[in-house]
C-alpha cells in the first residue's frame, strides 16, 4: 500500500510562524540538519551557551530511537508502529528502520504542527511496496482521536509499538502526561510495546536553559523527576536494561564506554 502524499499545502504553510523559535526546527539544528532558520539557530545557540550537552542529547535521542525500533522489529516481531509527536523528518526515521528489517511494517506518524505536517507529506515516503507509511493530523493531548484515526491503518487486534520520543515534556500537567500514555496503551492489545524517552530535571544548568528557552516564545518543555517518567510504564513489563540513560539502552558494541550517560532516560516495555 502506498503512503499518503500531497504537494505542499498553502494553508499549512500560512500557519507557520517564522518569527518565533520552533522546537522541531531547533532540534533539527542541534542534530546538524538544514531545516531551520536564523531565529531557531539563535535560540539553539543561546540554549547551548547555558547547557552544551543538549547537542549530545539531540543526537543520541535519534540513536535511541533507531536501536529501539530495531529491537521492536527484529527481536519483538512488531510490525505496527504508532509514532506520536513525530517532529521533523530527519535521518533514519521510524519507517526506514522498521521496513529495512520487516518490509511489511506499517507506520503511522502523529503530529498536528503545520510545519511537521508539511514536511511529512513531502518526506515520509514508504520504502517498500509491502509496507505502509502514513500520518494523521492529531494533537497528542487527544489520544482518543489518535486511536480512532490510527485504526484506519493499524490492526488493533495485533500488537502495536507505541512511541513517545521526547514529546511529553510539552504537556504541562504531569497527571495529564501519564493519562495520555495510559489511554493509548489501554487501546492496544496484549503483546504491544511502549517506547519512550524524556529528559529529567537532574541538571541545574539544563533547568535554567529550559526556563530561558520558554522566554523566547517557543512552546515550553518541562524537565521532570525520573519517578514521574517511570510512572508512564506502570503495569508494563520492562525490557532489559529498564529505564536508563538513553546512551546506556542497548548501545551498539562500538559505543560501549565511549559515550557518557546523559540526563535523558528511556525504556521499552511490553504490555502483558
Amino acid at each position: 500500500m502506498a503512503e499518503r502524499r500531497s504537494s505542499p499545502n498553502p494553508e499549512l504553510a500560512s500557519k507557520i510562524n517564522f518569527d518565533v523559535p520552533h522546537s522541531a526546527r531547533i532540534w533539527n539544528y542541534w542534530m546538524g540538519g538544514n531545516d531551520n532558520y536564523e531565529v531557531d539557530r539563535a535560540a539553539g545557540d543561546a540554549y547551548i551557551a547555558v547547557f552544551p550537552d543538549i547537542v549530545t542529547i539531540a543526537k543520541q535521542s535519534r540513536q535511541f530511537l533507531i536501536r529501539a525500533v530495531r529491537f521492536l522489529a527484529a527481536e519483538a516481531g512488531i510490525r505496527q508502529f504508532l509514532d506520536i509527536g513525530t517532529g521533523l523528518p530527519t535521518m533514519q526515521n521510524t519507517h526506514e528502520v522498521a521496513q529495512q528489517i520487516a518490509p511489511d511494517s506499517r507506520i503511522v506518524y502523529v503530529d498536528n504542527d503545520p510545519l511537521v505536517l508539511m514536511y511529512a507529506r513531502a518526506l515520509l515516503r514508504n520504502t517498500t511496496p509491502e509496507g505502509v507509511t502514513t500520518y494523521v493530523d492529531a494533537d497528542f493531548h487527544d489520544p482518543d482521536l489518535i486511536i480512532s484515526d490510527a485504526r484506519n491503518v493499524l490492526n488493533f487486534h495485533r500488537p502495536v509499538a507505541v512511541m513517545f520520543m521526547g514529546v511529553l515534556g510539552h504537556v504541562a500537567d504531569v497527571d495529564e502526561m501519564q493519562s495520555i500514555v495510559a489511554r493509548v496503551m489501554d487501546a492496544v492489545p496484549s503483546g504491544s510495546y511502549l517506547a519512550l524517552y524524556e529528559t529529567i530535571d537532574a541538571s541545574a544548568a539544563h533547568v535554567e536553559a529550559t526556563a530561558k528557552y520558554a522566554e523566547t516564545g517557543a512552546v515550553p518543555y518541562i524537565l521532570r523527576p525520573i519517578d514521574q517518567i517511570a510512572q508512564c510504564f506502570k503495569g508494563l513489563e520492562m525490557v532489559d536494561p529498564g529505564l536508563v540513560p538513553i546512551t546506556q539502552w542497548r548501545p551498539d558494541a562500538l559505543d560501549v564506554g565511549r559515550i557518557k550517560p546523559i540526563d535523558t532516560y528511556g525504556a521499552v516495555a511490553r504490555k502483558p
